[in-house]
């Protein structure tokens, strides 16, 4: 994947390359969202996946409402049979490929993981 003509945030733009480097089509094992859908990557395989980015200044400095919000999200989706793992940006700039797999084995290392 290259940057070119690419629409989402250059952390989805990080996952979605590695994911591609670990053998994940989009589109066959999980469909990239953007922040639009509400979730960036629903996977298909395992179909009980998601995989989100909270920005630091975006989601975590503007406050309780984002957090809370994506809070929110990850309970409607835990109600759905769905695990929302979140990847904190910060944490793509210093070993994107160690967090990325972790996501996919439903381990949160975000601010907002179930610690």
């Amino acid at each position: 994947m290259t940057s070119r003509g690419w629409t989402g945030t250059r952390a989805e733009l990080i996952i979605m390359t590695i994911l591609e480097s670990l053998g994940k089509i989009n589109g066959q094992d999980f469909i990239y969202q953007g922040r639009g859908g509400g979730i960036a990557f629903k996977f298909i395989d395992p179909p009980d996946l998601a995989i989100n980015v909270m920005g630091f200044m975006q989601d975590y400095a503007e406050g309780i409402a984002n957090s809370g919000i994506a809070s929110l999200l990850r309970q409607q989706l835990r109600g759905l049979g769905v695990n929302l793992i979140f990847i904190d940006e910060v944490d793509l700039q210093d070993n994107p490929e160690y967090y990325v797999r972790e996501a996919l084995e439903y381990r949160d290392h975000s601010r907002l993981g179930d610690r």
